[in-house]
């Protein structure tokens, strides 16, 4: 770069936050936007010169490389955008895509790129040239975003923005269907605050009747202190699914549950739907640090079902971790609220609301849960 200085900031930078709020704000002073369910990326161009950070400060260049491209083809010469690379399979998001792109292995990173191409859908300008833009209020910054990236083309894309909150009421419902999760609601006269939880995030919340298949220990809690549960919900076909995870629960709880459960663990991996699972996992395949259900990639749970989500397997993600897990009687229901499901599954962990004794296993099923209607990431797009 002969010695210029290629941005007025240099990376990384902490992109800023958003805090959860139960409901989309009133008022004049906000700009809504959906919320895009993919890898946050902060996208630093300077001529040739491009660098794409991910929200923990890392570089994610290697992992998207059909990106390149577009994004020198359509940015600024010199310019640091704020948005999220995803994925789009069969017209709704696909996070399941985005998180088998992390993978050691260059061949296999250009394979998936072929198979299915990610997009970057920017939402915030914040440097223009040698100009830096942060302190500007978010109202300026948007004008300047759509200004600057009005003649993107795809997979370049500048997120729907609006102020009428009827708009973004209707986006909360319409476009969970094409895998978005909510809707973002910004401060117009806040300038952009690295680090700082400055935006509101409204997500779907809902409750689901879930089988406890199994538990976690704790971490350094291990015949003490429950980490987190197991959930089940069972198919048409009768056959019990692991859909995720119940994992926030306080020090004095985790002990509680441990007690609650040992009745259960009493002759439980005989007859268990899982037991082959349990079996794949104590064997060493497998083995639960605390944290989620973990997505099997390029591997298949001993019942043959390819790319299955199983209670017990390794990935790229937890590699060396303790991923193992003790199965219980299937005989205790409780109710968890979550936001929205990913295929199979719940998107994120999610929250104990209460035990359900009046309710049989059995009743817990996928057909329990709302549906949403698809709509088509391009209609978004295009917005």
């Amino acid at each position: 770069m002969n010695g210029a200085v290629p941005w007025p900031f240099h990376p990384p930078l902490q992109p800023m936050l958003a805090k959860l709020a139960s409901a989309i704000p009133e008022g004049d002073g906000w700009l809504y936007e959906p919320k895009w369910d993919g890898f946050r990326a902060l996208i630093f161009r300077d001529g040739d010169k491009l660098h794409i950070q991910s929200r923990d400060l890392k570089p994610l260049n290697r992992y998207f490389p059909e990106l390149e491209g577009p994004l020198k083809e359509n940015l600024p010469q010199k310019c640091v955008l704020d948005g999220e690379v995803v994925i789009a399979t069969g017209g709704t998001l696909d996070f399941d895509a985005l998180l088998i792109r992390i993978h050691p292995a260059a061949s296999r990173v250009a394979m998936l790129a072929k198979e299915k191409p990610a997009s970057f859908v920017a939402w915030d300008l914040l440097a223009l040239g040698e100009e830096d833009l942060r302190a500007l209020p978010q109202e300026k910054r948007r004008e300047l975003l759509e200004k600057e990236l009005a003649n993107v083309k795809p997979p370049i894309h500048v997120t729907p923005a609006t102020r009428d909150r009827a708009l973004a009421e209707d986006w909360f419902s319409r476009f969970e269907g094409a895998g978005l999760d909510g809707v973002m609601a910004k401060p117009l006269s806040a300038g952009y605050q690295p680090g700082k939880r400055a935006m509101m995030k409204i997500k779907h919340a809902r409750t689901a009747d879930c089988v406890v298949g199994g538990f976690r220990w704790y971490k350094d809690g291990k015949g003490e202190l429950v980490g987190s549960l197991l959930l089940g919900l069972y198919d048409d076909e009768g056959s019990l699914h692991h859909v995720g995870i119940c994992a926030a629960f306080k020090r004095e709880e985790r002990a509680k549950l441990a007690k609650l459960l040992e009745p259960l663990r009493e002759n439980a991996r005989e007859g268990h739907p899982w037991a082959e699972w349990a079996r794949w996992s104590s064997a060493g395949r497998g083995g639960a640090a605390e944290g989620g259900a973990e997505w099997v990639d390029e591997q298949k749970a001993d019942d043959g079902h390819p790319n299955r989500r199983v209670p017990g397997a390794t990935s790229r993600w937890n590699r060396g971790k303790d991923l193992s897990w003790e199965p219980l009687r299937i005989e205790r229901v409780c109710e968890v609220a979550y936001d929205h499901m990913q295929g199979t599954r719940f998107r994120h962990a999610t929250h104990f609301q209460r035990w359900r004794p009046d309710k049989p296993p059995s009743e817990c099923r996928y057909d329990q849960l709302e549906v949403n209607a698809p709509y088509e990431i391009a209609k978004i797009f295009g917005a």
